[in-house]
């Protein structure tokens, strides 16, 4: 009879602190992932959007995100063709269903800095980037 022990995950705390750059155009802080935890069911990262700062325009496949601003505003532009926009602020929330196209820009003067969540562990894994839908929002 053998004896194995399977590795449970744990508690951990993370400092973000590492940078990467996402398929999107921007800068995400690592955070809760399945590369930084194991996580196996969600994916969590900060990111600031410098004013004048565009994501390209893209859907993450077959998971649902969930977005909450600290600071400053952002637009995004979300639908088959981006047709539907909304402004977030500080304070707010934004849910944005799986394989939903958009594109998130700041066109303030302030910093945007939000917490980002994920139902895909893996971070950038189900980015699609949708470069033929660009030309549809104004710079």
């Amino acid at each position: 009879m053998s004896t194995t022990t399977a590795t449970r995950p744990t508690c951990r705390i993370i400092r973000p602190n590492e940078a990467y750059a996402g398929k999107q155009g921007f800068s995400y802080l690592e955070g809760i992932s399945a590369q930084s935890v194991g996580s196996t069911g969600l994916c969590m990262v900060l990111l600031t959007i410098p004013p004048g700062g565009r994501a390209s325009a893209h859907k993450h496949e077959h998971h649902e995100t969930a977005i909450y601003v600290i600071a400053g505003e952002a637009e995004t532009w979300f639908g088959e063709r981006l047709e539907s926009h909304v402004v977030v602020k500080a304070g707010e929330m934004f849910y944005i269903p799986a394989d939903m196209p958009h594109l998130a820009a700041n066109r303030g003067t302030e910093p945007c800095v939000a917490v980002i969540a994920r139902t895909d562990p893996n971070e950038q894994e189900s980015v699609v980037l949708l470069p033929e839908l660009e030309s549809l929002v104004p710079r």
